[in-house]
């Protein structure tokens, strides 16, 4: 369980390495946290700089380095947070993984393997590694440190807008970044966590009470598709509040188009998922009502916008 304590100590350690992203107004009441301009092109920089900085501070960084798993995102994230701290990363991602973002990892010079089908199976591989190497294993979405960091984005829309936010729509797919920013806004502003229909993790786990297994498939299932949402996000979502919205896989497409078509901004699907609750109408915002948009990502192979 993580609070607004732990994403300020977050951002005071992480500052040096993170980069504060644009927020851009669209509408009266509707601005964009363009997050895709964070180092790695996603929000995962932010907690897993937090991970390996904290676990170096709490006793130093093992000789094996670190270790991650992810679809791509989080393993760029990894990669990055351990050339800050002067170590080296080995990560596992599925060999689903989007070309740009294993063409990303090997442009970083990462130690890089693709194992399976689907992100568990990279995990796995992940924890494997670490279990027989020692080496600091760094997860996606549920680890505290994790979830504090990526609660700094959260910090930074209270800042730009200063204070004057209702609403922030943000994409979920192990919860890491949902509850991060719920925490770092708990009383300040509402969350709504968005998620494709074919990846509901968050809403599977509202209804069964905890979080449960469920397939993952479709077009954000690369940076989405956590099959069973964090616990640390779990708990941190049902004590602030977080609610679930769900979105169709058209929703979704129509979204990214429209964000380049209008404003010649290249996101992954994944990203695009936060942007379709508004635009498919799946949530409606009451009259006035100050809504931010995240666009958490944008690794992404644009050449299907044009």
């Amino acid at each position: 369980m993580i609070d607004a304590s732990d994403v300020a100590a977050a951002r005071r350690r992480i500052q040096p390495h993170i980069r504060t992203t644009p927020l851009i107004q669209v509408e009266t009441a509707l601005h964009l946290k363009l997050e895709l301009a964070q180092h790695t092109g996603s929000f995962k920089a932010r907690g897993m700089v937090n991970r390996i900085l904290t676990a170096a501070e709490q006793g130093g960084l093992p000789d094996a380095g670190v270790v991650g798993a992810s679809g791509g995102n989080a393993a760029l994230g990894v990669v990055y947070a351990a050339a800050r701290s002067g170590t080296h990363a080995r990560v596992f991602v599925p060999r689903t993984a989007p070309a740009v973002k294993v063409r990303k990892l090997r442009e970083m010079g990462a130690e890089i393997e693709q194992v399976g089908a689907k992100y568990h199976d990279a995990y796995e591989a992940a924890i494997r590694h670490a279990e027989q190497t020692g080496a600091l294993f760094c997860h996606a979405f549920d680890q505290p440190e994790v979830c504090a960091g990526q609660g700094t984005l959260g910090t930074e829309i209270l800042e730009q807008t200063g204070g004057r936010v209702d609403t922030i729509l943000v994409a979920v797919g192990g919860g890491g970044l949902m509850a991060g920013i719920a925490a770092a806004t708990e009383g300040k502003a509402r969350v709504v966590g968005v998620e494709p229909v074919e990846c509901p993790t968050f809403n599977a786990a509202l209804v069964a009470g905890k979080p449960v297994e469920v397939g993952v498939s479709g077009v954000a299932a690369d940076s989405l598709g956590a099959t069973l949402l964090g616990q640390v996000p779990y708990d941190v979502a049902v004590r602030t509040g977080v609610r679930s919205v769900l979105v169709e896989e058209s929703d979704i497409v129509a979204a990214r188009k429209l964000l380049w078509d209008q404003r010649q901004v290249a996101v992954e699907h994944g990203a695009a998922v936060a942007l379709a609750a508004l635009t498919s109408g799946a949530y409606t915002p009451q009259p006035g009502e100050r809504v931010v948009v995240v666009l958490s990502g944008g690794n992404t192979d644009s050449s299907d916008l044009g």
